[in-house]
C-alpha cells in the first residue's frame, strides 16, 4: 500500500508541473473554425492584412505553443494571461486585477494593440493570436479558477483508471474521447447551431463569459475522499463514463459558444466606428 501510495503521488507531483492550458489543440482549433464562419466580412479582411493566409484556427493555438520560447515576453510577461481569479459569490466585475495581469487585462491590452495605426504588423499578429486564444480559455469553467486549486491542477482525478487531474480532463480527456479532429468538431457543433443560438449567444463582453465559467466551475468538481475543492493522492475521485455523459454537452456548448463570442469580440475590435 505505501509502495502504491508512494508511487501516486509522484506520478501526481509530476502532472501538477505541468503548465495549465486549455481546451488543448481541439479544441482551441474547434472555437476558431467556428469563428471564423462566423465574422463580418470586413473583419475578414481586417484579419487577413495581419495574418495573410493563416487562419484563426492556426493562429488560436500560438500563445501556448510558444510557451517554450526563452524570450522574457513569453517565460514572465505573457504566463498569466490565460486565467482569471474570481473567488466563489463574486462576479466578473468584482475581479482584483494583480499586478501582472491576467486574461481581461490581457483581451484589453490587445484590442488595443489591433486598433493602434501605429503599432506593427508584428505586434498585431500577436495581439490577434493571443485574443483568439484567450476567448476560448475564458469559456474553459476552469480559467475562472477560484485561487484555491490552480484552476484544478491540484484537483486529482482517476480519469478512465489514468491518474490526472481535473483541469486536464477538461481541457482534453472528454474532448479527445469522441476521436474527432477539429474541423470534424467545428462541422458537428456548427450543425446545431441556430439563429436563436447565434443571437442569444453573440455578446462580446467577456464579463459575462467569466461569470459564466464561474457558476459552471462551482458545479463541476466531483465528490471526493478529501476536503471540498481539494481531491487527494490516496483517494482520488474516479471519472468515468458518467462524468463523461453528464459534462460532455457541457463542453461543447461551451465550445461553440466561444467561437461565436469570438466573431462577435473580433467584429467589435475591427468596427469601423470604435
Amino acid at each position: 500500500m505505501k509502495r502504491h501510495t508512494a508511487l501516486l503521488s509522484a506520478l501526481a507531483a509530476l502532472l501538477l508541473a505541468q503548465p495549465a492550458l486549455a481546451w488543448g489543440p481541439i479544441g482551441h482549433r474547434t472555437s476558431a473554425e467556428i469563428a471564423e464562419n462566423n465574422i463580418s466580412g470586413h473583419t475578414r479582411a481586417k484579419i487577413a492584412e495581419i495574418l495573410g493566409h493563416e487562419g484563426l484556427p492556426e493562429a488560436s493555438t500560438a500563445p501556448d505553443e510558444e510557451r517554450s520560447n526563452p524570450d522574457v515576453f513569453w517565460q514572465e510577461v505573457a504566463s498569466p494571461f490565460h486565467y482569471v481569479t474570481l473567488p466563489p459569490g463574486q462576479v466578473a466585475e468584482d475581479i482584483v486585477h494583480p499586478p501582472e495581469g491576467d486574461a481581461l487585462t490581457a483581451l484589453d491590452r490587445f484590442a488595443a494593440t489591433l486598433r493602434d495605426d501605429n503599432a506593427s504588423q508584428e505586434d498585431k499578429a500577436v495581439a490577434l493570436r493571443f485574443i483568439v486564444h484567450l476567448v476560448a480559455d475564458l469559456h474553459q469553467p476552469l480559467h475562472a479558477g477560484s485561487g484555491t486549486d490552480r484552476g484544478g491542477n491540484d484537483f486529482i482525478v482517476s480519469w478512465f483508471d489514468t491518474p490526472t487531474n481535473l483541469h486536464w480532463v477538461w481541457d482534453e480527456g472528454m474532448i479527445l474521447r469522441q476521436q474527432l479532429s477539429a474541423a470534424e468538431y467545428a462541422e458537428r457543433l456548427e450543425g446545431r447551431i441556430g439563429p436563436a443560438e447565434t443571437i442569444a449567444w453573440w455578446d462580446p463582453r467577456p464579463e459575462s463569459w467569466i461569470t459564466e465559467s464561474a457558476a459552471l466551475r462551482d458545479r463541476i468538481y466531483p465528490a471526493t475522499g478529501g476536503e471540498a475543492g481539494m481531491g487527494t493522492f490516496e483517494a482520488p475521485a474516479v471519472l468515468q463514463y458518467r462524468y463523461h455523459w453528464e459534462w460532455m454537452p457541457v463542453v461543447e456548448e461551451r465550445l461553440a459558444m466561444a467561437g461565436i463570442r469570438l466573431a462577435a469580440y473580433l467584429d467589435l475590435v475591427f468596427a469601423e466606428e470604435p
